[in-house]
């Protein structure tokens, strides 16, 4: 059952969340901190238990605020000369997930890294220090802070890091570069490919962390947006600040950042998602204004959607 705007609607919807007047120069100054951040990456060999034909590494770096970042890294066995890259992000909460879910990239003749968002399920660093609540997620972390606070912005900040990281690598050739991921992870892969404009193809899936408002309007801040819902009913109780409130969110909404991505982008959606609805994904699909093209699953919602992993890894093995 249609529950978000009809498909003909959702071709030109521009989102509803404010944008915020010092938008550009916000994450300017983020990107310029992050640049004045020592890295000192750290490349430590990880035991699969088995010969996958491909090294497996555990990476770490310093990100934004001192956090240690963590990262698989897997590169072909032996290879000679630069080949392509994929850099993988995962679901909210989650973690880079398995090992050998890797090896399809490497079988390729790719170097893969999947990063671990800080704070969530993996083992990177949390460094924490904003005032405000810490109970509910990521969304509103340093909401009630300066927004050069906000937790997204690190994160956001990290995926670019990271990108950067793997093209300075001997083994890949930095002009081959993609990035990827389902939900969060699609939200992270529009972030990394704006940040980094060295991406050069990008594979969002149902992407996050998109026009926060229109999800709001649309009494869907529950599942993964249920963090606005009690951020309202705690601190803002009659919504005297909700103005405020969403325009402090535009710092963190790829719909804002999307006019930035130079990559080649392929989104895919299922139009009955009501995790992260299918308008809020447009909003920042229709800002591209790169090449762009979108896999439509009418009969899905946020759940796995047929052969997508294949769609993800036809497009991106054409780095």
């Amino acid at each position: 059952m249609l529950f978000d705007m009809p498909f003909e609607e959702l071709k030109t919807y521009t989102g509803r969340n404010p944008r915020p007047a010092d938008f550009d120069a916000y994450w300017d100054r983020a990107l310029a901190e992050m640049r004045a951040v020592a890295p000192k990456v750290e490349l430590v060999p990880h035991d699969i238990g088995a010969d996958a034909g491909a090294e497996c590494i555990d990476l770490w770096f310093t990100g934004v605020r001192g956090a240690r970042i963590h990262a698989q890294y897997l590169r072909p066995r032996g290879s000679n000369g630069r080949h392509p890259a994929v850099v993988e992000f995962h679901g909210y909460s989650g973690n880079a997930g398995e090992w050998t879910s890797k090896l399809r990239w490497t079988s390729l003749g790719f170097s893969v890294a999947a990063m671990d968002a800080r704070g969530q399920g993996g083992q990177s660093e949390d460094v924490g220090g904003v005032k405000g609540t810490t109970l509910r997620g990521h969304i509103i972390r340093g909401l009630d802070d300066g927004p050069d606070n906000l937790a997204f912005r690190h994160i956001y900040l990290d995926t670019a890091q990271l990108a950067g990281i793997v093209m300075g690598m001997s083994e890949v050739d930095p002009a081959r570069v993609g990035c990827t991921g389902g939900s969060q992870g699609g939200g992270l892969t529009l972030a990394c490919a704006a940040l980094e404009p060295r991406i050069s193809r990008a594979f969002p899936i149902y992407p996050f962390l998109c026009d926060y408002q229109r999800v709001w309007e649309l009494d869907l801040a529950k599942d993964a947006y249920d963090e606005l819902r009690y951020y309202f009913r705690m601190f803002d109780p009659q919504h005297l600040r909700e103005g405020e409130v969403f325009t402090r969110l535009g710092y963190i909404d790829n719909q804002h950042l999307a006019p930035r991505i130079r990559a080649e982008v392929r989104m895919a959606t299922g139009l009955l998602d009501s995790v992260c609805p299918p308008s809020t994904q447009f909003a920042a699909y229709n800002r591209l204004r790169c090449p762009k093209s979108v896999i439509v699953f009418p009969d899905y919602g946020h759940e796995g959607l047929p052969w997508i992993g294949d769609h993800a890894f036809a497009f991106l093995a054409g780095l």
